[in-house]
């Protein structure tokens, strides 16, 4: 059976530890990641978001979200 774009997503934070809306679009061909990152939540996984600056191409600050796991005590 096909893997869901959401089972993508939560495939990639688990091996490379985070996900961009970059690499989603370059690496799995997501391109509503924060709606896959909606129905993850939804479904009871522990997702954080945290706002990061990166440079475009012009050399000027740009803010984006970077989803990861959240760490719980339990592991």
């Amino acid at each position: 059976m096909k893997a869901t774009q959401a089972e993508r997503v939560l495939a990639y934070i688990e091996q490379f530890g985070s996900i961009t809306q970059y690499e989603a679009l370059s690496d799995l061909g997501v391109m509503r990641l924060a709606s896959r990152i909606s129905d993850l939540k939804k479904n009871g996984y522990p997702i954080k978001s945290e706002v990061v600056a990166v440079k475009n191409r012009f050399e000027e600050t740009c803010y984006i979200s970077r989803y990861s796991l959240e760490v719980t005590a339990d592991g």
